[in-house]
């Protein structure tokens, strides 16, 4: 008959990875009429592992949904930045346009006599194109009267020159003196052609730089 009596562990002889008891039991042989002891190692406690955290798709969506949120917000606001000074860049331009053109208008009233110049000059050329439409180069050549040396022609060129301000008027001022200066060596060749051509030239610079002044509207017969 066995007598078995209680175990005695020794738990810090064991690794740290787990928790393990060291059991002895004594036995009673009655044969052999002495106790022997056996010892059992038993694994008692094991440490819980440590898993990785779980990705779903649901929380991948959420991630990529909240970086895009906070991406958008932030480009939005450096949007609205950049609006915010081309729009007071938009606006110092429109300001600064208006400050021109109310000067230019102050100049222009203020400018009667050259304004009749100019009106005069619609008149005159008025005259040679109906003149040339109809062949007829001898009346466009007594409205030139002097050619460039013309009384006409020599005041709307003063008032051309006063009343440009900006590098386009000036060019279409220029473009018109040569165009006009053609025209008169045209007619005086009695060349209907090259007079028709020129007339076309001087009409469309004088008109352009009519619209680029704002005179258009004050001149008849444009």
């Amino acid at each position: 008959m066995a007598l078995h009596f209680l175990p005695t562990a020794h738990p810090s002889s064991l690794p740290s990875s787990s928790l393990s008891l060291a059991t002895q039991t004594y036995v009673y042989h009655p044969i052999s009429g002495s106790m022997k002891r056996q010892s059992t190692l038993c694994k008692a406690v094991n440490q819980p592992a440590i898993h990785p955290p779980i990705l779903t798709k649901r929380g991948l969506s959420i991630s990529f949904l909240t970086t895009f949120v906070f991406s958008f917000a932030g480009e939005g606001a450096n949007a609205a930045i950049l609006e915010a000074d081309d729009d007071e860049e938009l606006l110092e331009k429109v300001k600064r346009d208006r400050k021109k053109r109310l000067e230019r208008q102050t100049v222009i009233k203020s400018s009667t006599k050259e304004t009749g110049y100019l009106q005069d000059l619609v008149y005159k050329l008025s005259e040679v194109g109906k003149a040339i439409e109809n062949n007829d180069l001898p009346t466009a050549a007594s409205v030139f009267g002097n050619g460039t040396d013309a009384d006409w022609v020599q005041k709307a060129n003063i008032a051309l020159n006063k009343l440009s301000a900006s590098p386009e008027e000036k060019t279409e001022v220029d473009t018109f003196n040569s165009s006009i200066a053609s025209l008169i060596s045209s007619v005086a060749k009695n060349d209907v052609e090259s007079s028709k051509l020129a007339f076309v030239s001087s009409a469309s610079a004088f008109e352009k730089w009519t619209s680029l002044t704002g005179l258009i509207v004050q001149l008849k017969g444009l």
